[in-house]
């Protein structure tokens, strides 16, 4: 279940049916709130319990205020794993299953500042701030720039994932308002949308640019040249493999002493060389999470 609605997690759909399928689960439901509010993501997931689901897979809208639904999950004896975004630790979730955010941003910035030659102005595009990744990849994108010195003057656009038009207006507004900007970052999925359509659409290849996630739209502009890549992430992973844990926990087994709460589902850079060829790739590393999570996290 994500926090809201967001175009990240429908490859989560047909894992949770694939899921299903592979590891004979009784029943399986991606399902979504209808906007982004604790209180809307508490009740479905009350009302999904109250009709016997018995594991959860969430986003939480809120990385701290989750803990109280989770902890009333847990107590009923449903385990509860985190699936593209952290519930705050302290934490009863058992495993948080992402992207390392904070390194995928990094990687990120340091390729856009390489391809800017070192110097010049970045625009970051974040995502939404009641999304717990937003400040770690902030933070990351800023320890990249000030690695860079001086020569590189970051612009920050905060909170504009909220929808396509949001992002939109944001992007284009600051592509008009600063004509010195030749590279931008974006680690949320509508801004690289709205960022690849405006250098699309501006023609000119003198900015450079890495996004986030695989729109059709951004991959097209990888592939064209527009930009120089983007980072993949792996959302069909995250709740394909917690499905696999919560099957797994219902069975009896339980998190291994020592296990790690965090496990990185895979991240990486989808370049132009790579846009036919990086969903199998995360594919076999899916199959390879799953083939080895009972060894190295459960005790069974």
């Amino acid at each position: 279940m994500p926090g809201g609605p967001h175009p990240y997690f429908e490859p989560m759909r047909s894992a949770i049916a694939d899921a299903a399928t592979d590891f004979k689960l009784t029943k399986g439901s991606f399902e979504v709130p209808t906007d982004w509010k604790q209180d809307l993501q508490n009740q479905l997931l009350t009302s999904l319990a109250s009709k016997g689901y018995n594991g959860f897979g969430i986003f939480p809208t809120d990385g701290d205020a989750a803990n109280g639904i989770v902890s009333q999950l847990v107590s009923r004896g449903d385990p509860v794993v985190a699936v593209g975004g952290c519930v705050h630790e302290p934490t009863k979730t058992s495993f948080c299953l992402a992207t390392d955010v904070g390194a995928s941003a990094y990687t990120a910035a340091k390729t856009v500042i390489q391809a800017m030659g070192g110097k010049g102005v970045l625009l970051h595009g974040t995502g939404l701030l009641t999304d717990p990744n937003t400040q770690l990849r902030d933070q990351a994108v800023k320890k990249a720039v000030g690695e860079a010195g001086s020569s590189v003057t970051l612009i920050t656009l905060a909170d504009i994932d909220k929808d396509a038009q949001t992002a939109d207006t944001a992007i284009n507004q600051a592509l008009a308002a600063h004509k010195d900007i030749n590279g931008i970052v974006t680690t949320a999925y509508n801004p690289t949308v709205a960022a690849a359509k405006a250098l699309r659409t501006l023609g000119d290849k003198r900015i450079k640019m890495v996004g986030i996630d695989d729109d059709p739209i951004t991959l097209a502009a990888v592939k064209d040249g527009f930009l120089v890549g983007s980072m993949g992430q792996n959302p069909y992973g995250q709740a394909y493999i917690g499905a696999y844990a919560l099957d797994q926990m219902h069975r009896g087994c339980k998190k291994k002493s020592g296990a790690p709460y965090f496990i990185d589902s895979g991240t990486l850079l989808i370049s132009a060389d790579k846009t036919t060829t990086y969903q199998n790739d995360f594919k076999t590393l899916t199959k390879q999470i799953a083939g080895d999570f009972k060894a190295k996290y459960l005790s069974c």
